[in-house]
């Protein structure tokens, strides 16, 4: 019966050096592998940032949040119309209804409102109501441009405001004369 078992050989020197090399070099080569293949994948998938709109679209997720703006103080002011009021500021609530703001274009949100006058209307929205932020949160906004803004929208929702117009330009005030010199005399006790 112990001839039935299998005889074990004995392997050279060579051999085991053969066997331990190639047991080492078999990973590294699917490990070097599997890198080259993940780099060659990456380098297929890159974006490609020549063409022009690859740039706008970065520049554009990099832009700064806030800009600075120098604007001449003595420059005349230039009214903007309602329709550019509601875009700059209105539209963030009133475009989506948001903390029960009413609709943009909606009859049924602005019904109740319209009811309370033009003036009521433009009353809330300079002084604010509610969780409405005096003047839109805007306090550049001027009061004729707030109504034009309130015209607007109301105007989308059915009612029939005029809009104000433009208030008639002041003219700027003359400077003052010179003072003249005033002399006292002072007695002498």
């Amino acid at each position: 019966m112990a001839d039935s078992h299998a005889k074990m050989t004995q392997a050279t020197p060579q051999e085991v050096i053969i066997s331990v090399v190639a047991g080492l070099l078999a990973p590294l080569l699917a490990i070097f592998l599997v890198v080259q293949l993940v780099l060659s994948i990456q380098e297929e998938h890159k974006p490609d940032t020549s063409s022009e709109a690859a740039q706008k679209a970065t520049l554009k997720r990099i832009k700064p949040f806030a800009q600075l703006a120098a604007l001449d103080a003595n420059a005349p002011r230039v009214e903007k119309a309602g329709q550019e009021v509601y875009d700059a500021v209105c539209s963030s609530c009133h475009s989506t209804g948001a903390l029960g703001a009413p609709k943009f274009d909606s009859r049924g949100d602005w019904a109740g409102r319209l009811g309370q006058g033009y003036d009521t209307l433009i009353k809330h929205a300079i002084e604010g109501i509610r969780q409405m932020p005096a003047r839109g949160g805007d306090s550049d906004l001027s009061d004729i441009e707030v109504a034009r803004a309130v015209a607007y929208m109301a105007n989308s929702a059915g009612a029939k405001f005029k809009e104000p117009a433009a208030p008639a330009p002041v003219e700027p005030a003359k400077p003052a004369e010179p003072a003249k010199a005033v002399t006292a005399e002072v007695k002498k006790q």
